[in-house]
């Protein structure tokens, strides 16, 4: 990718927090944050090697408060999650989510980082389901669709996303846009810290689940009244799994034709988000608008940073 096709305005500040699971590779890491530099970001990195625990970016209390800092720091805009894997979770009690709301940055992540997309959701606040440090910024060849959906997204007021689906009559549904990874969002139901909405377009991803784990969590979902409250579900991308001999032709395909059976909302697949190179940004909280038409799907989301 040229990275003179990312455009943002000059020296926005971006922090990059260490909220969840460490870098596998430090000289990726100072790479990526290079790349933002080079893209004319002011980039303010919380993440410090020394500070490393065990599988996680730094210590409970440190990642608290690399937050907390980007929060409360002028200087920044945007707050990137350097990565994923497994760490917030561990956070929430001591996350002050009305000091994030109230910061009025962009708060710019996935996977792990679901919880904090809902956590603004429920204060009223739209975050961004876009890319992270590791491996975004930090991949040799940079994937020009993930950043520069990335740059449009933290850019504009509008932004779109199209992607074919040929499973589906004919559609037009609206309502905020909101979800994540299906396993964090299965995580929090029940808990303080899940967030629901009505009449929304609920999206999903995984990564390593086999079909059957995909389907027992949608069924947690659906059994919870979630489902059925919603104006449509559209599905990312679900891979990196194995299936087993036994499986007997119980697949993915399959999983999905039992899932629209017994749903009253259409399911979409195909959109391109989760745990791929190719990654579309999504906006969180927006007001969103989903078409299909002949098999292509639109999703246009409209909203204010």
């Amino acid at each position: 990718m040229s990275e003179a096709s990312l455009q943002p305005e000059k020296q926005r500040g971006i922090a990059v927090i260490a909220v969840s699971g460490a870098p596998v590779d430090e000289l990726a890491v100072q790479r990526g944050l290079q790349v933002l530099a080079r893209q004319g970001f002011a980039v303010h990195s919380y993440y410090r090697p020394e500070q490393k625990f065990q599988r996680f970016g730094a210590s409970d209390a440190e990642r608290v408060a690399q937050i907390h800092a980007a929060a409360s720091n002028p200087d920044v805009h945007v707050v990137m999650a350097l990565r994923g894997s497994y760490g917030l979770s561990r956070l929430l009690p001591q996350i002050d989510f009305d000091l994030l709301a109230a910061s009025g940055k962009c708060f710019v992540g996935y996977s792990d980082f679901t919880p904090i997309h809902l956590g603004l959701l429920a204060r009223g606040k739209i975050s961004m389901a876009g890319p992270m440090l590791c491996d975004d910024f930090t991949r040799e060849n940079l994937c020009d669709y993930t950043l520069s959906q990335f740059a449009a997204c933290l850019a504009g007021r509008q932004h779109a996303v199209e992607f074919d689906d040929g499973d589906n009559a004919d559609i037009d549904a609206r309502g905020i846009l909101w979800g994540g990874n299906l396993a964090m969002l299965n995580h929090l139901l029940g808990t303080p810290y899940w967030t629901g909405v009505q009449d929304g377009i609920l999206f999903l991803e995984d990564v390593g689940e086999h079909p059957y784990r995909v389907e027992r969590m949608l069924l947690q979902l659906h059994y919870a009244g979630v489902l059925s409250k919603q104006k449509a579900l559209v599905l990312g991308d679900f891979s990196a799994y194995k299936l087993a001999p036994h499986d007997n032709g119980y697949d993915f395909a399959a999983m999905l034709s039992y899932l629209r059976s017994i749903l009253d909302i259409p399911v979409l697949t195909g959109l391109p988000f989760g745990h791929i190179r190719e990654r579309a940004s999504l906006v969180v909280g927006s007001q969103a608008y989903l078409q299909l038409r002949d098999g292509k799907a639109r999703l246009s989301m409209h909203y204010a940073w």
